[in-house]
């Protein structure tokens, strides 16, 4: 008789038994955080998980900590971002209801770019212009009733021209309704925390219920950078032509300010004149949002200012990059007896220049990670904190799938695990 039959079996049929029930808890792991480039090999000290912390990917409304001195823009609400956290690096009455105007168009623009991410219609699909579109006023990309024009060409003509007719057609499209299109725009409203937000139609005409606000605003417009790229790159152009009429892009900002890519205008005699300009310089990326100026130029000048200053006071710094392993986990029953964690986005924060940030970033993972594991399944979440206070909370992935063990591997994990 074999001598190792019956231990064998025996060991396999407790890890059979036993691999399902392990629990998992949470293990923090401090990370010394070195930007940019030069960042430290994890360390394995524990702690608690920290606790009241940003939820990941999220902004936050609370203002960075600083002695930065204050900045008066003309305009009675208005609001600096940083797109790296989400967080507010200068404001005022930001969560007011202001009339958007045209900004309303960011978020349509948004709402086709995920119908387009999901398949649900593609670039290319002709739309047939309705009457109703056709003759919708204000600003126009100048379409005629029953006119048949791509997806792409109307949102050229609804960014660009800010073509209330094209985006009616869009909205026509997508949703068989301007009214059913309305309904999508306030659902992702409420699913991206657009909290002071309301949209009755698409294209920003004036209603008295239709409002956001400044911070609204930044928030979208970081959305739609972070999780639509290609859609976001519509937004640098200057100038479209439809029908052999060519207009330029009303945001001055694309012709004076090589650092400026979008974003969007917006102007009525209730809202006055609004922007929404993002510029990015090296890693450091800032969205300004300047609502109710009295004019044109006030309104590009303010929103000048308004990047500048976030620029010269404040600068982004790359912990991780996106897809690199942070540090090494622990599996248990796998094919492998490890897999490397990171995030899935470069890991970027801001900070004040010229003052002590002291960054930490703090990794916390399942205690115990039982395979199978998939590709990018979230693992744990890294915490950076700048002299203490956190300031940025990210989920962090598996990199590469670690496969069920063979029964030898499980066995050996098991006893290992057993005196763990």
């Amino acid at each position: 008789m074999n001598l190792f039959q019956r231990p064998t079996t025996l060991v396999l049929a407790l890890t059979l038994a036993l691999s399902p029930l392990v629990a998992v808890s949470d293990t923090t792991i401090d990370v010394s955080a070195q930007p940019p480039a030069a960042v430290a090999k994890p360390s394995t000290t524990s702690q608690a998980p920290s606790s009241n912390l940003p939820t990941p990917n999220k902004p936050t409304s609370k203002k960075l900590p600083t002695t930065i001195p204050p900045i008066n823009i003309n305009a009675p609400s208005w609001a600096l971002m940083d797109y790296a956290s989400g967080q507010i690096l200068a404001g005022q009455d930001e969560h007011k209801h202001m009339a958007p105007a045209s900004l309303s168009k960011i978020m349509t623009a948004y709402v086709v770019a995920q119908a387009l991410a999901d398949k649900h219609i593609a670039w290319t699909d002709m739309v047939t212009v309705s009457p109703q579109a056709a003759r919708t006023g204000g600003s126009k990309m100048f379409l005629k009733p029953n006119e048949k024009v791509s997806v792409q060409n109307l949102m050229n003509g609804m960014i660009v021209e800010s073509g209330n007719d094209a985006t009616v057609a869009l909205a026509e499209y997508l949703a068989g309704s301007e009214t059913a299109f309305v309904e999508m725009m306030n659902q992702t409203a409420v699913q991206l925390g657009m909290k002071d937000t309301h949209f009755v139609n698409a294209n920003g005409l004036p209603n008295p219920d239709q409002y956001s606000s400044a911070y609204d605003l930044a928030i979208l417009s970081r959305a739609l950078i972070m999780n639509f790229p290609e859609e976001y790159k519509l937004h640098s152009q200057k100038s479209f032509s439809w029908n052999g009429i060519k207009q330029l892009n009303r945001n001055r900002l694309l012709f004076t300010n090589p650092k400026v890519d979008g974003l969007k205008t917006g102007y009525t005699e209730t809202a006055k004149y609004c922007m929404v300009a993002t510029a990015k310089d090296a890693d450091t990326r800032v969205i300004a949002v300047v609502m109710g100026a009295q004019s044109p130029n006030i309104r590009t000048a303010e929103t000048q200012k308004l990047l500048a200053y976030g620029f010269r006071f404040y600068h982004t710094d790359k912990l991780y990059g996106a897809n690199q392993p942070i540090q090494n986990a622990k599996v248990w029953y796998g094919n492998t007896n490890q897999v490397a964690v990171g995030v899935t986005h470069d890991l970027l924060v801001t900070t004040p220049r010229n003052q002590p940030s002291n960054l930490q970033a703090n990794l916390t993972l399942q205690a115990e990670l039982i395979a199978p594991i998939a590709q990018g399944q979230e693992v744990g979440t890294i915490t950076v904190t700048s002299n203490g206070k956190p300031i940025l909370t990210a989920p962090v992935v598996a990199l590469n799938a670690v496969e069920k063990g063979n029964i030898w591997q499980r066995s050996i994990s098991w006893v290992k695990h057993l005196f763990n």
